[in-house]
């Protein structure tokens, strides 16, 4: 028996050191997927740029009598008084991406804006052969700050969208128009409060790498935007009655059109 194992123990240790040669089954590598991005999520925003008015004739009529001072040009029937200026301001909003990377993108935003649209007209006018006196006639028109509650729909492809937006607008708006007869003021109308409108237009927008240095507030992206919105506030009639002269007083019709071209920077949370 002794001698049996002994001439086995060659072949044993043979098979042992070709079961050594043999490859061994590694346990698969881990992967890790790369975090794709989505425009899922709310953030917040501030913009800049530039604003101008558009319709920015002023239209006046004479009431009775007083249609003559405007058919003799010693109140002026049309008076273009455009206005442009530097606009800045902030916004909040939310989107929802359908499809992470490409995709169709959903939203809501608001957002208030300061607006240097504001400008004043005088006009002197003498014409002899009609009125002795020397008539001035002083117009103006400011809207302070304009606001949005908007709708946004787009496409993304990754980290750039282009998306269309429209939706609600309102704004502070003050009107005046004075006229005088010489030294005396003879007819005075303004108006000041909260004009309502529509607001459309569209824009693209580039999601930074979250590590950029303009991540002020650790959020999950920083987006930067190209937009351009045209607003319709709407036209009304402002009644500028007598103060001191004849008849009962002028009607001047004003509009409140314009659009703004800006850019801004958003700070997006939520998902990734």
């Amino acid at each position: 028996m002794r001698s049996l194992l002994l001439a086995a123990a060659p072949a044993l240790l043979a098979g042992t050191a070709l079961a050594a040669d043999l490859p061994r089954r590694a346990p698969p590598p881990v992967f890790t997927p790369v975090p794709v991005f989505t425009w899922t999520g709310a953030y917040f925003g501030v913009n800049a740029g530039y604003a101008y008015t558009e319709s920015d004739t002023i239209r006046t009529v004479g009431i009775g009598a007083l249609q003559a001072n405007v058919n003799n040009l010693l109140r002026s029937p049309a008076v273009r008084l455009p206005q442009d200026g530097f606009t800045a301001g902030g916004g909040v909003g939310y989107n929802y991406q359908f499809t992470p990377g490409a995709g169709i993108v959903v939203g809501v935003e608001a957002d208030a804006q300061y607006t240097d649209l504001a400008r004043t007209g005088v006009q002197s006018i003498f014409r002899p052969a009609f009125n002795p006196n020397v008539l001035t006639n002083t117009y103006r028109t400011d809207l302070s700050f304009l606001g949005t509650v908007r709708g946004r729909i787009g496409y993304a492809f990754d980290r750039v969208l282009v998306y269309g937006t429209g939706g609600f607008a309102y704004g502070d708006v003050t009107q005046r128009v004075a006229f005088q007869t010489g030294a005396p003021l003879t007819y005075l109308g303004s108006r000041s409060r909260i004009e309502t409108g529509y607001v459309y237009g569209g824009g693209i927008e580039y999601a930074l790498p979250t590590d950029s240095f303009l991540n002020f507030f650790r959020s999950s992206a920083v987006t930067i935007k190209g937009e351009y919105l045209r607003y319709d506030l709407g036209s009304n009639n402002l009644f500028v009655p007598s103060v001191g002269g004849p008849g009962v007083g002028y009607v001047s019709r004003f509009n409140t059109e314009g659009a703004l071209a800006r850019g801004g920077i958003n700070f997006k949370f939520g998902t990734f």
